[in-house]
Formats: structure tokens, sequence, C-alpha cells
């Protein structure tokens, strides 16, 4: 089993986080994918966003904030 290092984007409403998760790679057809630890840390973060809790999303990676350029 391999382990990658990527980054993943969480987007909920006006806030993105992005977040370091490990892909694991194995031979099955269902590869690569994520530990059960980084699914949560995700689910964590997109809920935290939705609440519009910026400090406890930047706990686990960096949070930017959307702004409309234009119509």
């Amino acid at each position: 089993m391999k382990k990658r290092r990527r980054s993943k984007l969480i987007h909920e409403g006006q806030y993105v986080a992005e977040v370091d998760v490990d892909l694991l790679e194995t031979g099955d057809e269902w590869a690569p994918y994520l530990s059960l630890e980084d699914a949560y840390k995700l689910d964590d973060v997109r809920e935290a966003l939705r609440q519009g809790d910026v400090r406890t999303a930047s706990r686990y990676g960096k949070v930017y904030t959307l702004t409309p350029v234009g119509m």
C-alpha cells in the first residue's frame, strides 16, 4: 500500500478550505481512497464551514473567503 499526500478543497457557502489528506493506493479497483480518519476530518471541516465556524475549520487547513468578481 502506498500513500500520496494531496490537498482537497471543501467549498461551503462563501468559504473554501484546503485540507491535506493521504490517498491510499492498493491494487484493487477502488483505489485510491481516503482513510476513515481523513474522511471524518473532511466531514468536520465541511460542517464547521456550513455553520460559519472558521476557527474550527482552520485547525485542519487553510480557509479562504470567496468574493464575487462581477455580474
